[in-house]
This record gives C-alpha cells, structure tokens and sequence, in this order.
C-alpha cells in the first residue's frame, strides 16, 4: 500500500494524535502497548475459496455464497473460528459429496465459532457452505491515519444523486475483507480463490486471477467470474464494479490492463504506460518473473488510502487518473511502481504480521527508488533514495525512533509510518551497499523463491542473505530491525603536521543504542581523491589518516548509505561551494543549496546560481525561490538564466517558479511573459502568469483569470494562491 498523500507525515500525525489522547484513555492506550502482537496462530489452513455474490445498491448489502476449504494445520480439531464482521447468517453446513450438513454456530458480530461435524486431521480437507448477508455500511468500523476506513466493501454513489460515478469497490488490509465474506483474516493465510460477481450488464467488473467466464442472465445483469490459482493472502482479495474504460497492454504474453474513467481512458498509456517496462526491471532484478496470470489497475472515487496492491489487481485513487494537461505538471509514477514491487514482496511472499510490513512496505519503497535509477539514472535514484531519507529524519527526535519489526503497537495502521516505509527502504539500500549488488540481489532472489507463496519475516530475510554470502548479518538486523532509532554523528575535522585527525561523536539520545558504522571517507587532496575505511562503534573516538597536504575538502559517507545525520563542525559557505561542484552527488548539492537558502555570502550565490542549471527540477526550484536578485556581481546572469528556465524549462514547475520570481522584480519588461504564459497548456504556467500579472496589475490578472473555461480555472485557482503565498 501507498498513501502518497500522507507517508511524509504519518509518524508525526499518530505522535500528536496520541499526545491528544484524553486521560480516560491513557491506561488502554499503556496496556495495548503491553501486548505482544503475535502472529497469528494457524489452527486451521485456508485451501480455497469460492464465492458466489450480488449486490443491493439500494440497502447497501451485499449477498454471498460461500464454499470454503480448509484443513487443521497440525492438531486435529473439530471446531472452526472465522472472522466475519457484521453479518447475517442464512445457512451454515459442511458439504460432504452432494450432501449439505448444518452446523451448530455462534457469532459475536466480529467471529463465527463453528462446530464442526466431527474431529479432523490435518491431512483432511474440508469444506463449508454459508449463505450470508454482508452490511458494510451499518459496520461500526474504525480506519487509521494511513486506511482511514475499515468498512471492507464500498457503495460510492450507489443511489446516483451525486455527480460522480456509480461504483463499488473493496479494500482489504489490515483485516477488513472480513466484513465481506468469511474468512481467516490474517497476513499469514494463503488461499485460491474464485470469485463470480453478478452485476448489471453495463458494468465492467475486476477482481483477482483471470476472467474464466461471462454470463448473460435473462434480468438484465451478467455473472462474471474471476479466478485465482495460484494461493494469496484473504487481505488481498479484492473486487471492484462499474462504468470503467479499459485500455489494454503486454508483459511477455500475459495481460496487462487499465481501468479508468471513460473521460480519462484516451489517457492511459501516458498514465500506466510504463508498466510492461517495470515488469520487465523487477522481473529480471530480482530474478523472478512476474508470478501473476495479468496485472490490471484500476482507478476507484473516495478510496480511503492512497493505493493498494490487490493480487494482480492493484487499485488506485482518483489523484492518479489525469488528463493530458494534468500530466505536463504531474504524474504518479511512484506510486505505479511501488504497487507493483508489492506484487512480489507482499503478495508473493507476504509478511506473516504487521509487526512485519516491513518485509511488504519498506521493500516496495525500496522498488520506487530503484525504477527512478533504471529509469532515469543514477541521479534520479539519489534523489529518491534523499526523500525517503528526510521522510524518516521528520519522524524522529534526537536519534529517537521506534522499532521497524514492531511487536507492541496499539493498532496495526499505526506500522503504516515512514519508519515501515522510508526508513525501512533506505536500510535495504544500506545493506545493499555492504554486501555488493549481486550477492543482494541473490539474496533477495533466495527469500522469493523460498518462501514462495507463504509468508516471511526478517530473519528469513537475514538467513537467504548468510546462505548466499556464508557472513553472519545478524548484527546489522539486530541494530536495524529490532533495535530502535538512529545515529547523529557530530564531526571535528583537524589538520596537522601531515595528519587528518577526523573525531566523530554519536550524540543521539544516550537512550538510543551506540551504533556499529562502516563508513567510508574521501578526502579531496591536491586534484586527486582519496578513499579510506571507519568502523565507527563507540560514542565518540578518532581516526588519524596520513595526507601530503590539508585536504581541500572531506566527504564523509560519498555514498550516503548512513540511515541518519551527520553535523559537521565550521563548514563554510566555501566548503559548500566546492561540494557542490567537485563532489556532486545530489545529496552533496541539495545539502549546499539548503545551506546557500539561508546564508548570504558571494559564494552561496555561486552556489545557487549554479543550482539554477542543476539537472533535477527540484534543485532549480529551490534554488528559484532562494536566489538574490539584486546581487550584483551575479544579478545579469540569474536573470538571463531565469529568463531561459521560464521560457524553455522541460519542467513545468521550474518555469512556473521562474515566472514568479522575475515578477517579483516589477521589471516592466517581463509583463510580456506573464501574459504568455497565461496562454500555455501547463496549469503551473498558467497560474504563476496570473500570479506574476498581479505585480503590474491586479485588474489584468482578475480579468485573465475570469477568462478561463471552467477547467482550467478550477485547476489553476489553487495554484495561484500558492504561487501568491511564496512572494
């Protein structure tokens, strides 16, 4: 799962949200932290699962028919529990050839206890009938801050009085496919299933597999029935109806598929287009074809997260769907990605609890920053691999964070945080870099094709490592996965008497652990670059290297793969400058443009004028915004290079903040630009033309924004006042 919307602050909001807690509820909140989140207990094995529904637009129910096979996993037993939330029961039996036997049962609205006709070993199946009636909208179910609802089944428009589409979906995790047939509802189960909808024949309907059958009923509907043969966890079952366009594609024969809106269907392949080539990247990375019959998305209205990947059916909310003229300013290829990485970790291999979604969400955090790098190269890569960084450092304090294999949480939404996500992906990238990229992707080739089809935890993951590289890697899980926090290392720099004499102090919270580190550090000496080793294990120590002069600049971690901060003593504007220029990495240029924001010396001008030419558009933005335009030994060639980026930049966004920035100056001869812009496709441009007219006349940028159609006005209004809010 993805909710792009809040994964930057998902840790931080759960703090203040339990910081709000009244008093009544402090003695649950501390003893639902007292208890050890176990994985769940198999007692019994789901084998497969048949169902046979239909819907009640009207009374928002839905009515199933289920055949569900199982056997106990080890102890026999003549009893059998499932989780079914806010139920009707017709009829419950055990089938036994073509007979039909009733069982005795009893419900608590949240469990079905079902006895059993007898006592059965676990080399026997069974199999259950139960005729039922699902009431998602009468189930009192809470979401989360990342799932903000747990109904399971969705009715969106179902009586047609709103103006948006009439559609019915469902979301699964954490454990809500409970509330739409019976089920054991736990990330550790693994069944087939098959699945027939009957709907109203001018629906289009999705759900797990390949579409076996369509039927035609005599009524005015059609039955279609969906199968999955190959095991996957109940969370990930999923089904979705409605007026959708589909767009077809290939992935090495199999179908690939997109679901829209029919006013977005033109734009498909400019939306999903490049999924047949991350199938291709992740299937040979990891050594693993894609495992799945076809992979479909899906686009669905009020989705309650961001998105989800539902076995070869991954469903998205509307924010992805775009027109042409959307896509110039934006698209979600993240999240198109790391959707479809989970089709490996998590629905391949599946995490046995959320106390371990790290084995799902950090590793398909991890599958968006390496398809920014096959995509778009190694830059692009760093720059991902940089977000996700600062995603986890905002939801720490002081070195302080919690645990990433949790097994004590209030509520399984609380894992959906940037420690599950973004510091669990840049860990994996950390170890990458230890082991080397073909021992780590051995590695992750080992885990897959183990644990295939079943679930897994960290040390799985930690003993395919040890087998592939024969190295013990159990402190680095030990001080990664199951201890909490962070590093912060406070660095002193000193030359003397041909000796770099680097002291480095772990200042954390002194309750955080002391970190075991190996770095590495180059030092920039006379033209030439030098690399050498620390092991940093002790709260503070010193390294002493031998160096033929005083290094013009020192590069602690070039390769960034330290899952923390480093604060480095008396580091100058001059430092920046050359860190930038010299030891370009994006990190090393982001950090310099940061420092040049909020320093006014010539040099962080250098540093910023040359971050106007900088090949990621997030680096010329920022360096837009931070310039000093009445500097002026620099003050010709920014605006010339502003100029150039307003007119020419392939990046909406830093044409868009260049517009405003040379509004800013009032210069008249720019008011030119400003009504060109309005003229563009780009709503970016558009809105920061209006925005930047403001300057010269508030009455021509009313009238120009009174002149747009609808659209275009409705899309541009928000950005104006964004625009207007930065000057």
């Amino acid at each position: 799962m993805n909710n792009l919307f809040l994964k930057c602050t998902l840790f931080g909001l759960a703090l203040l949200a339990g910081q709000n807690t009244e008093a009544q509820n402090t003695d649950k909140s501390k003893d639902e932290l007292s208890v050890y989140r176990a994985t769940a207990q198999k007692v019994h094995d789901l084998i497969h699962t048949k169902l046979d529904v239909s819907f009640d637009y009207g009374k928002r129910y839905l009515y199933g028919k289920e055949w569900l096979t199982l056997k106990p996993h080890f102890y026999e037993t003549d009893s059998l529990t499932l989780d079914a939330k806010g139920m009707d029961f017709k009829e419950i039996a055990i089938i036994e050839g073509n007979k039909k036997t009733p069982l005795k049962y009893t419900y608590d609205n949240e469990q079905l206890f079902i006895a059993l006709n007898r006592k059965y070993k676990s080399t026997e199946k069974f199999t259950i009938y139960i005729s039922y009636t699902a009431k998602p909208d009468e189930l009192k179910a809470k979401g989360g801050t990342a799932i903000t609802d747990a109904k399971g089944l969705y009715f969106i428009n179902p009586d047609g009085k709103d103006d948006k589409p009439i559609q019915i979906w469902t979301q699964g995790e954490t454990e809500s496919s409970s509330a739409w047939f019976p089920t054991i509802d736990k990330p550790n189960q693994k069944t087939t299933s098959e699945i027939a909808m009957t709907v109203d024949a001018k629906y289009v309907t999705l759900s797990n597999g390949k579409l076996a059958s369509q039927k035609v009923n005599s009524n005015g509907t059609r039955t279609d029935t969906w199968k999955m043969e190959l095991p996957h966890s109940p969370y990930l079952f999923m089904m979705a109806v409605g007026d959708f366009k589909i767009a077809k594609d290939t992935y090495n024969g199999k179908e690939v598929s997109y679901y829209l809106e029919p006013k977005y269907a033109p734009y498909a392949k400019q939306i999903f287009g490049k999924t047949p080539d991350m199938m291709n990247f992740y299937s040979k990375m990891l050594g693993v074809e894609y495992p799945w019959a076809k992979y479909a998305q899906i686009v669905a209205r009020d989705y309650v997260s961001g998105a989800m990947e539902n076995t070869s059916a991954t469903l998205h909310g509307e924010y992805v769907q775009k027109t042409a003229r959307e896509l110039l300013d934006d698209n979600q290829e993240s999240t198109i990605a790391h959707e479809l990485f989970h089709q490996w970790f998590g629905d391949y291999v599946t995490a046995e609890s959320w106390s371990n979604l790290t084995m799902n969400e950090s590793f398909a955090t991890f599958g968006e920053v390496l398809w920014h790098g096959h995509d778009a190269g190694q830059d692009a890569e760093d720059r991902s691999r940089y977000e996700k960084l600062q995603n986890y450092l905002r939801s720490q304090k002081n070195g302080d964070s919690p645990i990433l294999a949790r097994f004590y949480y209030k509520n399984a939404d609380n894992m959906f945080d940037n420690i599950s996500y973004s510091k669990g992906s840049i860990i994996l990238y950390a170890i990458k870099n230890q082991m080397g990229d073909e021992a780590f992707f051995k590695s992750l080739n080992h885990y897959l094709t183990t644990y295939a089809y079943k679930s897994g935890e960290p040390h799985q993951l930690r003993l395919s490592m040890e087998e592939v590289t024969g190295k013990d890697w159990l402190p680095y899980f030990n001080q990664w996965y199951y201890n909490a926090g962070s590093p912060i290392l406070d660095v002193i720099y000193k030359y003397s008497n041909g000796k770099m004499i680097i002291t480095i102090s772990q200042s954390q919270d002194s309750a955080v652990q002391t970190f075991t580190l190996p770095l590495k550090v180059d030092f920039y000496v006379n033209g030439t670059k030098i690399r050498k080793d620390l092991l940093i294990n002790k709260r503070e120590q010193s390294f002493s290297f031998d160096l033929p002069s005083k290094p013009e600049f020192i590069d602690l971690d070039p390769d960034k793969i330290l899952v923390g901060q480093v604060n480095v003593d008396k580091k100058t504007a001059a430092d920046y400058l050359f860190q930038y220029k010299n030891a370009p990495s994006y990190y090393n240029r982001i950090e310099a443009i940061k420092f040049a924001s909020k320093d006014r010396s010539q040099e962080s001008q250098l540093i910023l004028l040359e971050g106007l030419k900088d090949q990621q558009e997030d680096l010329r933005v920022l360096s837009i915004k931070a310039i000093d335009l009445y500097e002026k030994q620099t003050k010709d060639q920014v605006l010339k290079t502003l100029l150039d980026i307003a007119k020419n930049d392939k990046k909406t966004i830093s044409r868009a903040n260049a517009i405003v920035k040379l509004a800013s100056t009032g210069d008249a001869s720019y008011k030119n630009l400003m009504e060109e812009s309005i003229k563009e496709q780009s709503y970016n441009v558009i809105a920061a033309g209006i925005s930047g007219l403001t300057k010269y006349s508030s009455e021509e940028s009313e009238k120009a924004l009174a002149g747009l159609d609808d659209d275009t006005k409705k899309h541009v209004t928000p950005l104006i006042k964004k625009f207007n809010s930065q000057k």
